[in-house]
């Protein structure tokens, strides 16, 4: 044994066997679930070294060029790193692999430990010498005399930086280093990211009295958590009944026990005032885990987790990897939503993960929403889980009123471009005068959906993916939302140099557009990943809406979750039916959702709220009971269906991803596999 690399495991036990769980159901490699676990910056680092051997030493004098020129700088048993080498002159890699081929030299790969991660500041601290200057000694300037007036009032230092911001520059504390009045530390520090929180409030939260409804549901399931053994439990309420004030309360419960909770939401714009929430109860022991934090507050977050600093972990669903010793709540809010599912390998399912770390814990696990996945509703009725029902607003608000309108016959009577309805504009005019505030929902962004030549019939295409490519009129590209492939929008048609181009459909950016032209004096914003590509633009543009400083919030699916704005009392819905024609199975419940989840934004104020829906389907059974915002009837009408095609959840489906160099050879792949898995009781698709 050469060294220790971590004087305890760097990953706890539970979570290295959750990362094996997931890579042997997700079925991708182990390193891969690992990496999935670790936090930024924490791989331990190695370097590749090269040595001369005994031959290349005999033979250094007979080979010639850059050959030779790498033996001579390792001659006399000399370790030089390859990266050293190659700094000198262009070729060395290729020449260093062929000696090495060649036996004349090794190349080697060492651990250099684990990287520090961690900040360091540099703080300038008084000596004894420099508490005890006088007016005698050495004659110092104005600004090294104020810097030692500064630090004789700060026991514990001041940062150089902080000197540099009192026009104390670092030439002059240098200076009082070398008459050995000063000296220089360099501490660690932590990356703090709630320092620019915008949600975070100044004070405590009030502190309600739960509905009887809330009661009931809250001593259900501290019932369960009682048991300390796993349970899983659905609570299921409709928009605005008072779903965080039960985590919260269960939080409470569970530091008061000294267990930890985890608390996932599915966007990282949620993560603001979920996480403010929780600080204001539980103070700096609260922590966040996602992506939009920067490596290094990412970094100093999770140690401060792993060290046990922390009681409450609010994160997305790589926050399900986190640390947290004791664990004994875990909650998922929004559980239904389809971001807790990764994308790319390892593609885990955040909810599902949490279900199985829970069970490992001996936790509760609830999982919250107005909408619950088919999945997880389907468990709940079949016993597996917990069942709670919350079926009332906090205070008896109502649920918003909901307008459908018909845009078949809107085309009729406003004409075949109308984007906005009578009934839309009118709403928005109303909220306008009435200064109450409004969000409108599509979920599409861009300007325009295609570019058309009204000439020869071409539409403007990926070259990659063979879809058609989305207008963004602010930026003045045509943009692949798969590949992100971009062209300059083009003046005239590729194919036949026609200058008859005509961009159809519409996005985000037009809906934009049309309210600001309607309502010049509308202070309008759009949330979609156009506009919070900057970090922390989404928590700006969401603060600003949450104080008033904006009417409309025109955005994607990303306003519909879980945000809490008390002064909308209006919700508009443009192409409602946009997500139905999708190939997937799980459409209608989509559709079903984000209707329902962005209906309730509105009215959870002291004014009573009203959407407006506008589809071309409005009688299909989805839309329907989301304007009723009737759960029950569509979970009936969608198992039925599901049912009836052998989907999800009545049974259970594998989508096996086959790549290849080419396509036939990726074809031929998966046929065999398809004929592989053809076995009684399991139907296999090519």
């Amino acid at each position: 044994m050469v060294d220790v690399l971590d004087d305890t495991p760097f990953l706890p036990l539970d979570v290295v066997e959750l990362a094996a769980w997931v890579a042997d159901y997700y079925a991708c490699g182990v390193g891969e679930a690992i990496a999935t676990a670790m936090p930024p910056r924490a791989w331990l680092e190695t370097e590749r070294h090269a040595r001369v051997t005994d031959l290349g030493e005999a033979r250094m004098l007979t080979e010639r060029g850059l050959r030779r020129d790498v033996l001579e700088k390792l001659a006399g048993g000399r370790v030089v790193s390859v990266e050293a080498l190659a700094k000198k002159s262009r070729g060395t890699h290729g020449a260093l692999l062929a000696l090495a081929q060649d036996g004349l030299i090794t190349l080697t790969r060492p651990l250099r430990g684990r990287a520090d991660a961690s900040r360091r500041v540099r703080v300038a601290m008084l000596t004894a010498q420099g508490n005890e200057k006088t007016e005698g000694g050495p004659r110092l300037g104005p600004r090294q005399q104020a810097a030692l007036d500064l630090l004789r009032g700060a026991p514990d230092g001041i940062r150089v930086s902080d000197l540099a911001d009192q026009d104390i520059p670092s030439a002059s504390v240098a200076g009082l280093v070398r008459l050995g009045f000063v000296t220089i530390e360099r501490r660690r520090v932590e990356r703090d990211p709630f320092d620019n929180n915008l949600h975070e409030p100044a004070t405590p939260p009030a502190v309600f009295d739960l509905t009887a409804e809330q009661q009931a549901a809250l001593e259900r399931l501290r019932n369960l958590a009682s048991r300390r053994r796993f349970e899983t439990a659905l609570l299921h309420g409709v928009t605005g009944s008072g779903k965080t004030e039960i985590y919260l309360r269960l939080a409470r419960d569970m530091q008061a026990s000294g267990r930890g909770v985890l608390l996932m939401v599915p966007e990282i714009a949620l993560t603001p005032a979920a996480a403010a929430i929780f600080r204001a109860a539980f103070g700096a022991r609260v922590a966040i885990q996602h992506s939009g934090l920067s490596d290094g507050e990412r970094y100093d977050q999770w140690q401060r987790i792993r060290r046990g600093e922390v009681d409450v972990v609010v994160g997305t669903r790589s926050a399900v990897f986190t640390p947290l010793a004791n664990l004994g709540l875990i909650v998922v809010d929004e559980e239904h939503d389809g971001s807790y599912k990764q994308e790319e390998s390892p593609r885990y399912h955040g909810r599902d993960v949490a279900v199985v770390r829970a069970r490992s814990a001996d936790a509760l696990v609830v999982l919250g929403s107005a909408t619950p996945s088919l999945e997880t509703y389907y468990n709940a009725q079949s016993g597996r889980y917990a069942l709670i029902t919350l079926e009332r607003r906090v205070l008896d608000r109502p649920l918003a009123n909901v307008i459908i309108v018909d845009m078949r016959a809107e085309y009729v009577t406003e004409g075949p471009d109308v984007v906005l309805s009578r009934a839309l504009r009118d709403g928005l005019a109303t909220r306008l005068e009435r200064r109450e505030q409004s969000i409108v929902l599509l979920n599409r962004r861009g300007f325009a959906t295609a570019v058309f030549c009204r000439q020869c019939g071409d539409t403007l295409e990926c070259p990659n993916c063979s879809v058609s490519l989305t207008v963004h009129k602010a930026a003045g590209r045509a943009r692949c939302h798969y590949c992100n492939y971009s062209l300059a929008l083009p003046k005239v048609c590729a194919k036949c140099a026609g200058p008859y181009l005509e961009q159809l459909g519409f996005g985000t950016e037009r809906i934009e557009q049309e309210i600001r032209e309607h309502f010049p004096g509308a202070r309008v914003g759009r949330v979609d990943r156009d506009t919070i590509r900057r970090r922390g633009a989404i928590a700006e543009l969401l603060a600003r809406f949450a104080g008033g400083e904006l009417d409309v919030l025109v955005g994607t699916q990303m306003i519909a979750k879980g945000h809490d704005f008390p002064r909308v009392t209006l919700v508009g819905v443009v192409s409602a039916d946009v997500g139905l024609g999708l190939a997937d199975f799980r459409a209608a419940e989509r559709t079903f959702q984000l209707l329902t989840q962005v209906a309730g934004r509105a009215g959870r104020g002291e004014v009573a709220g009203e959407a407006i829906v506008q589809t071309l389907y409005p009688n299909h059974y989805s839309i329907r009971h989301a304007c009723r915002q009737d759960y029950a009837s569509f979970y009936a009408d969608e198992l039925h269906f599901r049912q009836s095609m052998r989907y999800p959840p009545a049974v259970a489906l594998i989508n096996v991803i086959v790549k290849g160099k080419t396509r036939p050879e990726a074809t031929e792949d998966a046929g065999t596999i398809a004929r592989a898995l053809r076995i009684p009781g399991l139907d296999a698709y090519r």
